[in-house]
This record gives structure tokens, sequence and C-alpha cells, in this order.
């Protein structure tokens, strides 16, 4: 893996210095015992004695850094783990539990402990849907008003089989139950404004959400709207969000998700495609001292009613549209008289509960409706993968115009966990010091997000010790970053989170029951079956090695079967292979399965990117880059991972009429692709621009986006 780097047993204690090891000579003298203690475990064993031991938060990165690439120096592996599991602490997960309970039942003579048994276990989910997914709702206490005549049963109509079918529940009435093992007074959301930070933290109870929730729902049928009517929210993820969230989807409405960072075009499309009848908001985003408007966006979005919350308490909001609503005017339209009691609507299992959007290639966002079942795939994988347990506190910066932002709010109630939420920016040593008063037990990550924080330091000398693992999603993550990442909770495990909004969660992951490699995912999800197809497009055999485009076993719990306004079967069936007479799905993502059994993710086999953790559609961009100035020809829109690994950056190819550009007149494009782009999404930042005489193109005159893509990868062109 490392042959540069020098091997553990030859590190010395001025080696260790050198790297600014405060106590050198202990540090080396824990070393040699390290190594002097493996018995035969080798190069894993050693790392996890001296990670769970030696190497403390104070130890600079440089002696963390130096000691894991000594360990694995001269090892053929191409993921070695950064983590192990201990077999006591694996008894003790969720997984764990049930398998040293019933461990022989379900997986028969086989079973041995929950470490070694399970890839069994991940087959027996595969095998026996309806045993492995009966066994999971009964673990998270999910509650229907009509059960189902059985778990899956196949079906003309639903690719891969028709889920509960017959089952009647409501999501959101879920999460507002107390969990086995709890009770209404347990708190369900922990949170904390920026600013305020050395402030106690506030704590809302889930008998308290639930009346909250009641309330905002009476308000809603006072409105007079159609049970059934898309609802939009599109505001900063807090207390207020995540009540509006339960109370539309318990009215038996549907939530319309909007990122608080879109401009207004972005919001109006996605209003006109989801046919919003009304709109919840904030007057402004309160971000590191300043006033981010948002009410005006609405407005400019020509969105329908808005409902309007102050970004500052009670304070009034002036200047409303003679149609909308304050918060406080909205809230009075309730019936106070039985204001916290609410009969949720119970819904057929495959009702409409949240429209998301994703980009596809088109340059239109597909319209993602989520179920009343995908709430429960989202719960699950944080049962089974991220381990989330009652009376934890799940933490994860993210919006409900995101899928990772409803994800939250299921998986950490419908498992009896608390949300923990931070109204401020979360590259901040704020963000730090709450993640640390909250005492969160998962942390939820985006890459960039963690590369901030290391580059920043803004996490020093705060105590992350209560933290049990982290989860990673959005982006292609660094092995580095990781694991500085680890080091800051006494090294605690990443699990790789990749899934996709119209699967309510991931389709590959990682276990704590399972050593996890840095950037890299150890297991496809429970109850998935994933494929790598060859370049013929036919699946390769289970379980070996290769890279190529991604396709899924259809018979995944949770998965759309719907788009609002693209053809379903054509997106994500038509033109691919069958596997024991099912018609794989389509996913998009380029995968690779390593000799040592690990997946890695290799970006987008079609043509958009992930920026910042937004998929986008290369055309989007295009279509505004070639607008911005008259010298340009054509360009070309491309993801490139940074050399070491990481998020993406965008890089626009550009063909000039004329081929003898200046660096200003360069300097100048990127400063007006920058500007432009903000109309699509203020967070898009074009990282560099390159001149090229020509866009190479198929046959059939299609722009090859991947061949740029693989030589700005591998070479590093002339560029601004």
């Amino acid at each position: 893996m490392a042959a540069a780097h020098k091997p553990l047993a030859a590190i010395t204690a001025d080696d260790l210095a050198a790297a600014g090891a405060a106590d050198a000579a202990a540090l080396h003298s824990a070393v040699r015992s390290a190594l002097g203690a493996d018995a035969g475990g080798g190069p894993a064993a050693v790392w996890a004695e001296l990670s769970r031991g030696a190497l403390r938060t104070e130890v600079p990165f440089a002696v963390h850094r130096m000691l894991y690439y000594g360990c694995y120096a001269g090892s053929p592996s191409t993921a070695p783990p950064a983590w192990s599991p201990d077999p006591e602490e694996a008894a003790l997960t969720n997984v764990g539990r049930v398998l040293e309970a019933r461990g022989r039942d379900l997986i028969g003579e086989a079973y041995k402990d929950p470490v070694t048994s399970f890839r069994d276990f991940h087959k027996f989910s595969n095998e026996n849907p309806e045993a492995y997914w009966k066994m999971v709702f009964e673990e998270m206490g999910i509650a229907f008003s009509v059960e189902p005549s059985c778990i899956l049963r196949d079906s003309d109509v639903y690719p891969g089989g028709e889920w509960l079918p017959g089952a009647v529940l409501n999501a959101a009435a879920n999460c507002l139950t107390a969990k086995p093992g709890r009770n209404s007074g347990d708190v369900a959301i922990v949170w904390r404004d920026e600013g305020k930070d050395s402030e106690p933290l506030n704590f809302v109870t889930l008998e308290e959400l639930r009346k909250k929730v009641c309330l905002v729902a009476n308000a809603l049928d006072a409105l007079g709207l159609a049970k059934g009517s898309a609802i939009a929210i599109d505001m900063p993820m807090n207390v207020n969000a995540v009540v509006i969230y339960l109370a539309i989807v318990l009215a038996g409405c549907i939530v319309v998700s909007i990122a608080d960072s879109f401009a207004a075009p972005a919001i109006s499309t996605r209003l006109k495609i989801s046919e919003a009848k009304a709109i919840f908001t904030q007057d402004c985003i309160l971000r590191d001292d300043k006033e981010l408007p948002l009410y005006s966006r609405v407005v400019e979005a020509k969105a329908p009613m808005a409902i309007v919350i102050p970004a500052r308490g009670s304070t009034p909001i002036k200047g409303l549209r003679v149609d909308d609503l304050s918060w406080q005017d909205f809230l009075g339209k309730a019936d106070h008289t039985k204001a916290d009691i609410y009969t949720a609507v119970e819904q057929p299992a495959y009702q409409f509960s949240n429209i998301l959007f994703s980009s596809g290639t088109t340059g239109e966002p597909k319209a993602i409706p989520w179920t009343h079942l995908t709430p429960l795939k989202a719960a699950a994988d944080g049962w089974c993968h991220m381990d989330i347990r009652r009376g934890d506190v799940v933490a994860w910066p993210t919006n409900l115009g995101w899928m990772m932002g409803p994800w939250l709010v299921y998986a950490s109630l419908l498992n009896g966990a608390s949300m923990a939420l931070y109204n401020g920016s979360p590259n901040s040593s704020g963000f730090a010091k709450f993640v640390q008063d909250a005492k969160v037990t998962m942390l939820g990550v985006v890459p960039s997000i963690v590369r901030t924080w290391k580059n920043t330091d803004c996490t020093a000398g705060f105590d992350w010790s209560t933290i049990r693992c982290f989860s990673s999603t959005g982006e292609a993550s660094s092995v580095e970053d990781y694991l500085w990442l680890m080091g800051r909770a006494c090294y605690k495990p990443v699990i790789e989170y990749c899934g996709g909004t119209e699967i309510g969660g991931g389709f590959v992951t990682g276990s704590l029951l399972q050593p996890q490699a840095l950037s890299a995912f150890s297991t496809p999800a429970m109850g998935c079956n994933m494929f790598i197809l060859d370049s013929n497009g036919n699946p390769l055999p289970l379980d070996s090695a290769g890279i190529g485009e991604l396709a899924l076993d259809p018979t995944l719990f949770g998965s759309s079967k719907a788009l609002l306004n693209a053809d379903h079967h054509e997106v994500y069936f038509s033109g691919m292979p069958q596997w024991n007479g099912k018609v794989l799905r389509r996913h998009g993502d380029e995968f690779e399965r390593t000799t040592d059994g690990y997946y890695r993710a290799h970006g987008r086999a079609d043509d958009t990117m992930n920026l910042g953790g937004i998929k986008v559609s290369s055309i989007e961009i295009e279509r505004i880059c070639n607008r911005v100035n008259d010298a340009i020809l054509e360009t070309a829109a491309i993801g490139v991972p940074p050399v070491g690994g990481g998020p993406e950056q965008l890089t626009i190819a550009v063909v000039l009429k004329d081929q003898s550009p200046q660096a200003g007149d360069l300097n100048q494009l990127k400063l007006m692709f920058n500007s432009a782009l903000k109309r699509l999404n203020p967070l898009f930042k074009v990282s560099s621009v390159v001149v090229v005489p020509s866009l190479p193109r198929t046959a059939s005159n299609k722009v090859m986006r991947r061949v740029l893509r693989k030589e700005f990868t591998q070479a590093k062109p002339s560029k601004i």
C-alpha cells in the first residue's frame, strides 16, 4: 500500500519527535509493545492496539499518519482496515444483540458469532425477506393500523415485487410514539443556536414534539387544503422545520422538499413540478453573523401561499404578500381547545408522503416521491448499519431539501433516538462544541465539511469521545481526511454510506461488525444485492473483483416505484440486463469491488456530477456557461476528484472561437462562470477553467465527458 512510508518497526523515537510527539520516548515504547503483542493478528491488530490506546487527540496528526502508514508499509492490501470490531462491543450492537439471541434460528448451525457470521446474516436478509423485515419492524416498534398480508409478493406492477401489500400506516405517527424501552418524557430533539455556544442546550421531549406537531397539523386543516395536497418546506433544518415536516405527513398531505440554498428559479421549478399549494419558509437565514434572504427568494419564485417564520424568535415580519401568513397568524387558525390532539391520517403503504428532487441528465430535476414505506428503509439502514439505538443522539448537518434531512428525522425517531440540530454553520468551533455538549453518539458528515474541520482545526480541544461511529455520504471522501476524523473521537469507525433519493437510503455501506477501510464500503446494504456490469453490460459474478457500471437487484425495499415528471421504467429499467429472471435496476455510478472485498465509488457513469453533495447535470451547468461570453464556442462541465481523493471539483473545459487566450481572459471567464452559476445554486463554484481545441465526441456527436474526466484526473493540464 505505502512503500514510500517507513515500516512501523523501523520508526524511531527521533522520528516521532520530529513529527511533533510531545513524549516521543513513551509513544515509541507503546509502538514496540504493540508490535510485541501481535499474536498473529498482523498489521490490523497492531494498528487496532495503537489507535485504541496510544493515539490520543492531543497527539499531532502527523504522528497518527506516520504510524498508520507504518503499520501497513509493504502490505499488498489496497484497502487496509483503519478500524476493526471488538467482539464484546460487537455483541452490544443492534445486529449483534439479535444474532446473539436468535443467530441459530435465523441462519442455522453455521452461526458462530456476530462478527464471523455477519456476511451470512446479509445473505439471509436477501434470501429470507419475510423473516428479516418482520424482525426489523418488530425491533423498531413499527405500528400498522392495518397489518400487511405478507412482507413481499410477486407483482406485475412493481418491479421486484410489492412490499407490505394491504398495509396501512402513517410514517409520522410512528415517529411520535414511544419506542419499546422509551417513554414520552425522553428527549426527541436537542438543539442550540449559533452564537449561543456557552448557553445551556435546549431540549424537546417526545411529548412536547407530539403536541407541537398536532398544533401545526390542526392549523393546516384550518387552511382548507384538500388531503393529499403538496406543501413545500424551504427553510433551515431546525425544530420548526422538523415539526412542520411531521405535521404535513401526519395530516395526510405531501411534503415538497426544497433546499434552503436554492435560488428563485430552482425553487420555482420544484414548486411547479410538485403543484405545491403552500410553502413554509423563513424571513431569512442567520449564518456567521449574516442575514441571508429567504422569503424574498420564495416571492421571486412566485410561490403559492407562504407561511413565514421569523428567524429571530417572535420578531414581527413586515411586507408579506396579501395571501401570505405570519407563523403566529397561521398557528392562531388552529382550534386551541384541542390543539394538542390530532388523529393521524392513516395511509396505504404506497401513498406519497414526500416529494424530493434529484438532477437528471436532461437538465430538469427528477421529482422522486417517497411513500410511507420509504421512511422504514431509512430507519432500517440506521438501525443496522449506523447502529442507532434507543437513547442515542444523532447529528447530521443537512437540510430537508436533501434526502438526508428526512432520513435523519426517521432514522432517529423511528429508532427511539434523539436528533441533534445546530442552527448555524457546521464549519465552526461552535458546532464542534455542540457535538461535545449534546453527547452525540452518531455523527454524520459530508467530506467537504471534514476537510474544513481538518484545515481550520476548529474541533481542537473538544471531547468527542461519546461518538460510537461516524457516517459519511454525498461525496467521495479522502483517506487522510478521514484518518484525521477518526482520531478526533478515539478512532471510532466511519461508516461510508452511498445510495440515492430514489432508494430512500443506501445500497452499499459499512457495518460495526466488519473491519472498515478508509474511503471504502464493506458491504451491500441489508436486503440489497448489487452488481458490477462488465464491458458488455452483463453482471459479474457476485463477490468477484472488477470495475464497471453499477446495477441493483430490483427487490430493494423502499426504492422508488414512480417519478412525477419522467418515465420511471425508462429511467431505471429500460435496456438493463436480467439476473435470476429479474431485470436489474440502473443506478448510474461506476463502482469497483477490490480483491480485498471492499467497494469503491468512481463517480457517475453518466453525465452528472456531485458538487458539495448535490448531484447536478453537466448539461445544466453547460447551458449557463455557454452564454456568459461571445468568445465561447462550447463548454463541457466535468467533476474531477482532487489528488489524494475527496469531493469532486468543478472543471469547465472551454472551446474558444479564438484559440489564443490570455491568462487574464481565463481568469475573467472563471469569474463570469461563478457569477452566472449562482443563479443555479449559490454553492456551486468553478475550480478551474481548461482551454481545449475541441471536445471529444462519439460517432453520434455526443460529448464524451468521461474521456475529459479521465484526462484531467490523470494529467494536470494548463489551466486557471
